[in-house]
């Protein structure tokens, strides 16, 4: 590696680490002294206070790393070329994407981890974070685990075009009470309901008690009288734990766990949720690589800068050019939600968009 690639390479790592530490460092400090009430009301450990947020940090990883990657390039670039650097490096025939290649590998690197964190960490941080902060608000010793805890109200797509309302599930005891399963033809047509006031699940199969099942034609209509039963193995290929999973929220599932969730709900019709879901699982693809490609894009609006304060006007181009890349993906997300264009396009726009802009503004330097 060049001494020059090393002093530029240099000052973006110390940049981009000391962004990430203040960013972590004053999200604790306003968090603790905005619940800072809620804490010495309920008396929160200091070790539950730790878990908390620690198991917060590979969530602000991901979220401030675009930004801290922009800031880091944006100071770098902009004071090499306050001190006239940048004049020296193309006298000596260098070009910008010559000049800046160990930053986009650098920002390549980030957008690799910040989608393998994503993945692998961020979904179990979210549900590790939320049972913890239950734990501050409601109290520690009213909020111990229970190896028998119970879901309330519950509503899922299953196999076989089914939807599943119960009213409490207690996934360790294999349990659930207050059924309604609605079955449905491929044009969403009611054709069963089947109602029942306990299931178990045991032997692999699950046993309904005291179940009442009705058939519907065509046109919704009851056909003959309703089956009555006080006992029936009822043919419902979904197990506890896939029950346990589908209750999920997208942001606490993987990409696997997203693909297998899609692929269920695509059994039942569901048009408006598989859409939405197919773009968060597009953009969980296209959303890490914002870090080089937001590198890309602070590189021309740092060489702009001339003899002004280098620090107070990156953190400023910083703050509008993170604004406005927000601004276009949410845009973009929420016209392929909306059903206007395609998840993946919808997913990929605004980063399109973004890195066509960022090219064309190099080209344009001098």
């Amino acid at each position: 590696m060049r001494i020059l690639d090393r002093y530029i390479l240099k000052s973006i790592i110390y940049i981009f680490f000391s962004c990430i530490f203040v960013f972590l460092f004053l999200y604790i400090v306003i968090d603790l002294l905005t619940n800072l009430d809620e804490v010495l009301k309920h008396q929160a450990t200091f070790a539950l206070l730790l878990r908390y947020y620690i198991s917060y940090l590979p969530i602000m990883f991901v979220q401030v790393s675009p930004f801290a990657c922009l800031l880091s390039t944006v100071y770098t670039f902009g004071k090499l070329n306050h001190n006239n650097e940048i004049i020296a490096m193309r006298s000596s025939g260098l070009s910008v994407l010559e000049i800046a290649r160990n930053a986009l590998i650098f920002g390549f690197i980030i957008s690799l981890a910040v989608f393998w964190i994503n993945d692998r960490f961020v979904p179990v941080a979210v549900t590790q974070n939320q049972k913890i902060q239950a734990q501050i608000e409601e109290g520690v010793k009213k909020n111990k685990p229970k190896k028998n805890e119970a879901i309330t109200n519950l509503t899922l797509y299953g196999l076989r075009n089914r939807l599943f309302f119960i009213s409490r599930f207690l996934p360790a005891a294999k349990t659930m009470e207050g059924i309604t399963i609605l079955e449905q033809d491929e044009n969403q047509n009611l054709t069963k309901k089947i109602i029942a006031t306990k299931g178990v699940y045991q032997d692999g199969v699950w046993k309904f008690y005291q179940s009442i099942t009705y058939r519907f034609d065509v046109n919704g209509q009851v056909i003959d009288e309703p089956t009555v039963l006080e006992e029936e193995i009822m043919s419902i290929p979904e197990t506890p734990e896939n029950l346990a999973s589908l209750r999920q929220k997208p942001e606490q599932m993987n990409i696997r766990q997203m693909q297998d969730y899609i692929w269920i709900l695509s059994k039942s019709g569901a048009t408006t949720v598989i859409r939405n879901l197919k773009v968060d699982l597009y953009q969980r693809f296209v959303s890490p690589f914002t870090s080089v490609i937001i590198i890309l894009l602070g590189i021309p609006f740092s060489l702009l800068m001339r003899k002004r304060a280098t620090g107070m006007s990156s953190i400023g181009i910083s703050i509008i050019v993170g604004f406005l890349y927000y601004v276009l993906d949410a845009i973009c997300l929420a016209i392929g939600k909306s059903g206007l264009i395609m998840p993946s396009l919808a997913a990929a726009s605004s980063h399109v968009i973004v890195l066509t802009g960022s090219l064309y503004l190099i080209a344009r330097l001098p």
